[in-house]
């Protein structure tokens, strides 16, 4: 692909883009959130048609007009939203759009001969055929949606942030599988916000920024800091800053807290001026703990203790007590997309926006203001749509309504998931400053509960980490006595010896 435009309206998406990928190499595409990353693959898909530019598939001119004129020529696209028919089978999802007929009849034998066939290729013939997708896993749905990116013989494969939603064993079981479709020739386009990630599965890679091409290179001989350079425009001098904290007073304190489901037990204490995160595999129960804690789902048994206040409460209760929750599902649960920005900062505390107490458009802005300052919230203004923002600053959106209810204990689902390296640094930054406080501008320390997927963002932000696993949740113990390797043993279930610093 050379010098490949696209516009939409006035906004030029991409202005010029350059990007080779050679057969049986895995290419990293690398870029911030509306750097162009999905309007180039859309172009290389068929879904858009570029303004200008030229694009080659072994040498010969490719210029696709549509999804299926892509399909056809060997182009798959594995989106990060996958995208099978729930209650089709897996045989069924795998020739969708290509199944084999006679006359008006589907040949299903032949389908499930095809089906079968692309399993074996990638290593799953135990896959169910005649299952309907929607009970699949995660994990498992997307591999029918290789095993049918292979059935039409695709030598090109793109994979768009395919592990964000795998947990961690699953992500090694796709890495072993990318590696064999490497070695076969096939030409993959790997998408990653984790630079981890890219260095141990990707071979070159390019960067964007902005609608351009900042660099590309060997992904063995170029630091990630240089990587990260390409893509934000400037050095990223840590992302994970941990600087000196006193832990203060308990501010939060449960003891054999339990749910109607999960958690089944956890005791815990927080507080402040420290950061302490709990480490899982997807299903152990970290959300349903932080739902439980907030008041969002029901005690079962067990006690949580706020400042003076045994026992279960109400959200609005723990909201007064000085407690916030930033959900993993932000567009969902986190934020109201079609109210603006200055709105979903504002709403958890609307007293005292005017002297009069009224409440307008105007002073929620001016009240909002500050905050998209200090955390450096991308917008045309504080009265823009939050919907219409990337996904790192509705993150930071989410957070800030949580800096607006001046709370001292955040409760953080899944913070950085989805979003790009910049605004990844940022809010880790910003997770260090709550911890840390500044007295002389009035801010005390605040307690952070962290829960996160992605172990090095654990083990660089927090101070003390627990580990749950089937819906128990282990001892916090100081951060230091923790290796990845470790936590991932107790994530699991298995007998873990702790080193201690």
């Amino acid at each position: 692909m050379s010098g490949v435009r696209h516009r939409y309206g006035a906004t030029h998406a991409l202005s010029g883009v350059d990007l080779e990928v050679r057969g049986g190499e895995v290419h990293a595409l690398v870029g911030e959130n509306g750097a162009g990353k999905s309007t180039l693959m859309k172009i290389l898909s068929g879904a858009l048609v570029p303004d200008a530019g030229e694009m080659q598939l072994d040498g010969v001119p490719y210029r696709p007009q549509s999804p299926a004129d892509g399909r056809a020529a060997g182009v798959a696209m594995i989106y990060q939203e996958l995208s099978l028919a729930p209650d089709l089978s897996v045989a069924e999802n795998i020739s969708l759009g290509v199944e084999p007929t006679r006359g008006p009849f589907v040949r299903r034998q032949e389908l499930r001969d095809r089906a079968m066939t692309a399993l074996k290729e990638i290593g799953r013939p135990e896959l169910p055929l005649d299952l309907p997708a929607g009970r699949l896993s995660v994990a498992e749905q997307q591999l029918v949606e290789i095993a049918r990116s292979v059935a039409i013989g695709c030598r090109v494969l793109v994979l768009d942030e395919p592990t964000s939603t795998l947990p961690q064993q699953d992500v090694e079981r796709l890495f072993a599988l990318i590696r064999r479709l490497r070695e076969r020739g096939l030409a993959i386009i790997y998408i990653s916000h984790f630079l981890e990630e890219v260095k141990a599965i990707c071979d070159r890679f390019t960067a964007l920024r902005d609608g351009r091409t900042t660099g590309s290179g060997d992904v063995a001989s170029t630091p990630v800091d240089r990587i990260v350079a390409m893509m934000v425009g400037r050095d990223v001098e840590e992302l994970y800053p941990r600087t000196p904290r006193s832990a203060g007073e308990t501010v939060l304190s449960m003891r054999e807290l339990a749910g109607v489901t999960k958690p089944e037990s956890a005791t815990l204490e927080l507080r402040r001026g420290e950061v302490v995160g709990i480490a899982g595999i997807i299903g152990a129960g970290r959300t349903e703990l932080l739902r439980a804690i907030m008041g969002l789902d029901q005690v079962a048994h067990g006690s949580v203790r706020v400042a003076t206040l045994d026992g279960w409460q109400t959200p609005g209760v723990r909201w007064r007590q000085g407690m916030g929750l930033v959900s993993e599902d932000r567009k969902r649960e986190g934020l109201a997309l079609e109210l603006t920005i200055a709105e979903n900062i504002t709403l958890p505390k609307l007293s005292g926006l005017t002297p009069r107490g009224w409440v307008t458009p105007a002073a929620q802005a001016r009240a909002s203001q500050p905050l998209v300052d200090r955390l450096g919230i991308k917008c045309r203004s504080p009265q823009q749509p939050v919907g219409a923002l990337s996904g790192g600053n509705q993150q930071k959106v989410a957070i800030a309504r949580l800096l607006h209810a001046d709370v001292d204990m955040l409760l953080l689902d899944e913070p950085t998931r989805g979003i790009d390296v910049g605004s990844k640094a940022e809010i880790c930054r910003l997770i260090n400053e709550l911890a840390v406080g500044d007295p002389a501008q009035g801010r005390p320390p605040k307690a952070v509960l962290i829960v996160s997927s992605y172990l090095p963002e654990l083990m660089g932000l927090c101070d003390r980490i627990a580990v749950m696993c089937r819906g128990r949740l282990g001892a916090a113990r100081p951060v230091e006595e923790w290796t990845e390797h470790q936590i991932m043993l107790a994530a699991t279930g298995a007998k873990v010896e702790l080193a201690h610093a």
